[in-house]
């Protein structure tokens, strides 16, 4: 197996400071609650909440619609959120937006559930292709290919979350 570069760490770093940037200026200096969902956003969530100077409160949900390798259609709560987000702004900072499946339900359940002010999305990797649901995230870092991508919170099976770019593997 080979691990190829497709976005290296300084375009990382550079790219979430322009979208914290975005997000500030949108948010007006108001707070924001990040929402990151777990385990893949927490690298990029983090990086993110480093970078404004706004408020910000994290908090974070799980959710999972797979069994083994498969996708079972069926989305799981793990973790629900912890803060109290009515009338708040809300992002829900996601890794990698494939599908949109799970941020359709998500932000569906946060709309309907937990009445914030304003819910908008947040992804580092857009990988529109895969898209099956029209979900169209507010701030995107990159769009990139349909290729299996790792590392900054991306994982194979676990493995490889720690890398500080994004790669894809070549079997």
């Amino acid at each position: 197996m080979r691990i190829n570069t497709l976005i290296g760490e300084e375009n990382i770093k550079s790219r979430v400071k322009e979208l914290a940037d975005e997000i500030q200026k949108d948010s007006n200096g108001e707070e924001v609650v990040l929402i990151a969902i777990l385990k893949g956003s927490v690298f990029f969530a983090t990086e993110l909440a480093k970078q404004m100077s706004s408020p910000v409160i994290m908090d974070f949900i799980k959710v999972s619609s797979y069994s083994g390798t498969q996708s079972t259609g069926k989305i799981s709560f793990k973790l629900d959120l912890s803060e109290n987000v009515e009338n708040k702004n809300v992002i829900i900072v996601e890794d990698i937006v494939d599908t949109g499946r799970t941020l359709t339900y998500l932000k569906d359940y946060i709309l309907i559930n937990k009445h914030p002010k304003s819910l908008k999305i947040c992804t580092l990797l857009d990988k529109k292709e895969r898209r099956e649901f029209e979900l169209n995230p507010d701030y995107v870092g990159f769009d990139i290919p349909d290729k299996f991508v790792i590392g900054y919170g991306l994982d194979y099976d676990e493995k490889y979350r720690n890398l500080p770019y994004i790669g894809y593997i070549e079997q």
